[in-house]
């Protein structure tokens, strides 16, 4: 069994000017989230049969790095944080307390996909199933970011999968929890991902694409909730077993179905992809 190594969440300080400036490891990964699937983006935008240009790319980075942060963290105040925010009408502008949602972040993706969609005169759906493969390196990074945090740890647990957390989480001396975050990391981000890049790297029905994502990132979430502590200021919401994480992930896992059928039903193409002559 491994023992937690307690990080420091800070990974340098920069001075500035009178003050000193603490970079959290947690920033940093989203800043390598962003940077990676602008990188992705771009590759995929220089093959031959892609109607995208880096210029697109760039613009769709951005839109949807807004998305993200405006979503992830109303979505948070929404979904998980009313009773703070009832006792302190500032506190979703608190955002150095921490408190992002990835449900909230997907929400502020899809409108900003469809702003882009709007102003570019694309189909949404293929700026959705364009996106699809891009945030599995991100998501992987953002839950080591969590890991690092020692937060949104896993159940107590005897398993020999557990790892010992010194001292413990609720002031026990020491505590053997599921490193969820970790599972995560590598279910939500580099399994989804690697699905994702292989199954968009040649051309798929409309919809297909966003569709997978939404299925397989709703299953793994809500297969790893099982054994997720729910969030403290909620607890367990049904049954002494059904958390937020899930009842949030039950819609996408069934617009993802509805998507896939769209996608094979009616066989549409797919407008990233140019037409042989």
């Amino acid at each position: 069994m491994l023992n937690y190594p307690h990080f420091d969440p800070i990974a340098l300080t920069l001075p500035l000017f009178k003050w000193r400036l603490p970079i959290h490891w947690y920033g940093i990964m989203y800043l390598l989230g962003f940077s990676v699937a602008w990188w992705l983006a771009r590759r995929r935008a220089a093959q031959a049969n892609s109607t995208w240009t880096p210029a697109d790319v760039d613009d769709l980075i951005f839109f949807s790095m807004v998305g993200v942060i405006l979503g992830g963290r109303i979505g948070y105040v929404l979904f998980y944080g009313t009773a703070m925010w009832r006792a302190d009408w500032l506190y979703p502008f608190k955002i150095w307390e921490g408190g992002m949602s990835f449900h909230g972040g997907l929400l502020g993706v899809i409108t900003a996909a469809c702003v882009f969609a709007w102003r570019r005169r694309r189909h949404p759906g293929d700026v959705a199933d364009f996106l699809a493969p891009l945030p599995g390196i991100g998501l992987c990074a953002g839950r080591l970011g969590n890991f690092i945090n020692s937060e949104l740890w896993g159940r107590v647990t005897t398993s020999p999968f557990g790892m010992r957390i010194t001292p413990g989480l609720n002031g026990a001396a020491s505590e053997v929890r599921f490193p969820s975050q970790l599972y995560e990391s590598a279910l939500e981000g580099l399994v989804l991902f690697t699905v994702l890049w292989w199954f968009t790297s040649k051309p798929r029905p409309r919809y297909a694409a966003s569709g997978l994502f939404l299925c397989l990132y709703a299953l793994v979430r809500i297969s790893i909730e099982f054994v997720r502590e729910p969030d403290a200021q909620l607890g367990y919401l049904a049954l002494d077993w059904v958390t937020m994480g899930q009842i949030l992930s039950v819609p996408m896992l069934l617009l993802g179905l509805v998507a896939l059928w769209e996608a094979y039903a009616h066989r549409t193409p797919s407008g990233n992809f140019k037409t042989a002559a």
